[in-house]
């Protein structure tokens, strides 16, 4: 059984920051926008045992959250990259309002 609250080893402070420079350069954020790097524990079926939220909070425009099915550790630039393309289909196929 996992223990949800079992203490967790932080993670490399130097990918944290490598991911987060990542999603700044790849979503073109201003320096208005925080980006905040997650990695969560999931025991439902069906869900990987880790995943890593990657938040994008901006004063104005508000939170966006973007989901990668891989431990912190393991996610690459590509990663992150194919997290826009993945937003801009969204925002393609979005009926008008």
């Amino acid at each position: 059984m996992i223990n949800l609250f079992q203490p967790r080893t932080p993670g490399d402070p130097q990918h944290i920051a490598a991911v987060k420079r990542w999603a700044a350069d790849a979503f073109q954020l201003t320096e208005e926008t925080t980006v905040m790097v997650t990695e969560l524990r999931c025991t439902e079926p069906g869900c990987p045992p880790l995943e890593t939220v990657i938040a994008l909070l901006h004063p104005q425009a508000g939170t966006r959250q973007h989901k990668v099915q891989k431990a912190l550790c393991d996610i690459t630039r590509d990663d992150v990259l194919a997290l826009t393309a993945t937003q801009e289909r969204r925002t393609h196929h979005e009926p008008n309002r």
